[in-house]
């Protein structure tokens, strides 16, 4: 992926009424964790839509995020049985997100399976590594910041949701 788009504004309207009508279908789901967070995937609206399709189409059920960025962005860290919608390229909400485990680890500490739920590339461990670290450089240094290997990344695990016909 070379081209870099700006991803568009989040379409927080939509994704409430999103939200509204999971909270609807699954009332005692929502009431044992109301929290949700309206993000996508990447850092562009190219690697957005990228990611975002791998989900759709099945592979992509994991997804790592450096916890100095919840923290930039003054957000907690998630829970396991929160939710996230996540938007498209172009700030559109698709799906809505539950995680199902979390744990966070150093790249190093990042084995074959996570590699491989993640749904990225070849799916193996060489390639996740080299295109995570190639990635948080990037944001890294987009904030002021440097990457490292003992950053601690949050590891996360999700099902897809909602809506009733693409949840898992």
């Amino acid at each position: 992926m070379t081209a870099r788009t700006a991803p568009g504004p989040l379409d927080l309207a939509a994704a409430e009424m999103m939200w509204a009508a999971y909270a609807a279908a699954h009332p005692a789901v929502v009431r044992a964790c109301p929290e949700h967070v309206v993000d996508r995937f990447g850092d562009s609206a190219e690697l957005a839509d990228e990611l975002l399709g791998l989900v759709l189409a099945g592979p992509k059920r994991a997804t790592a995020e450096l916890v100095g960025e919840f923290a930039a962005r003054g957000e907690p860290l998630p829970r396991v049985g929160s939710h996230w919608i996540a938007c498209d390229g172009a700030g559109t909400p698709r799906v809505v997100l539950r995680s199902t485990e979390l744990r966070i680890a150093t790249i190093a500490d990042v084995d074959e399976a996570f590699a491989r739920d993640e749904g990225e590339d070849d799916r193996t461990l060489a390639s996740w590594a080299r295109e995570h670290r190639r990635y948080w450089e990037r944001t890294c240094a987009a904030r002021g910041a440097v990457f490292r290997d003992d950053d601690e990344i949050v590891l996360e695990r999700f099902a897809v949701v909602w809506p009733a016909e693409l949840a898992d």
